[in-house]
């Protein structure tokens, strides 16, 4: 199937999108489910149970622009025709996400640090990330022409990238009072099955939550941009 097509994506998005909203919904319940019955942390006790949606947001936050990273160079350099649609519709979720993650970071952080927020590097970074979503969102809105806007945010978004690594590799270049990556690791995860588990399902179910509301977004985009069309064409048959 072409998916470069807008008629094809929208009819495999209808098809896929069900299955992916009843797919993630369960993994989400057991993910869920299992973190609850994971035992306590030692030190951090029930308060650890923040982090089996923490991460999964955090991760989610990257991954997402990391997604509109890819779709800008489709944008700018292979052309694809739904490439900008990509950017658009994954920049607000991308939104949300990033905004749970430093809402259950500040809340996990309070009992653990004493305060809601500290601005050291992964904290300042990912709160960066937040602000990029959020002036792509605008950039996307600003402007009139559609090739314009597109080829604006896809800048916008490739510049902004080189922050995903910074957010990624900050706890290892600067002090900060984040642990080190624990799960993905060359020498492998430092934390116990018991724990680890439970958040690889919490995170799976929350990816396929991301691309369930991804084809969804994308899908009602191009429907706008269809009807946008159309409305133009009748404005200019009218006024003849």
């Amino acid at each position: 199937m072409d998916l470069a097509n807008p008629t094809r994506f929208v009819t495999l998005a209808d098809r896929l999108v069900p299955w992916l909203a009843v797919l993630s919904a369960v993994v989400l319940a057991v993910g869920i489910w299992l973190a609850f019955a994971a035992p306590e942390d030692y030190q951090q006790g029930i308060t650890v149970r923040i982090m089996y949606i923490h991460v999964p947001f955090a991760w989610l936050s990257m991954m997402c622009y990391s997604i509109m990273a890819l779709s800008s160079l489709g944008t700018l350099v292979w052309r694809h025709p739904l490439a900008d649609v990509s950017v658009k519709s994954a920049a607000p979720i991308g939104a949300v996400f990033t905004l749970l993650a430093l809402a259950t970071g500040s809340i996990w952080g309070k009992p653990m640090w004493g305060t809601w927020w500290v601005w050291d590097a992964r904290l300042t970074s990912v709160f960066v990330l937040f602000l990029m979503y959020l002036g792509i969102i605008a950039l996307t809105r600003a402007l009139d022409d559609p090739g314009r806007s597109a080829r604006a945010a896809a800048i916008v978004t490739l510049v902004g990238f080189v922050n995903i690594p910074i957010i990624k590799f900050s706890v290892e270049w600067w002090n900060t009072l984040h642990q080190p990556a624990s799960v993905i690791r060359l020498d492998g995860p430092t934390i116990h099955p018991s724990m680890l588990w439970p958040l690889l399902i919490c995170a799976l179910g929350f990816t396929l939550l991301f691309f369930t509301l991804h084809l969804m977004a994308m899908r009602t985009e191009i429907w706008r941009r269809r009807v946008s069309s159309m409305r133009k064409i009748a404005a200019r048959e009218a006024g003849r």
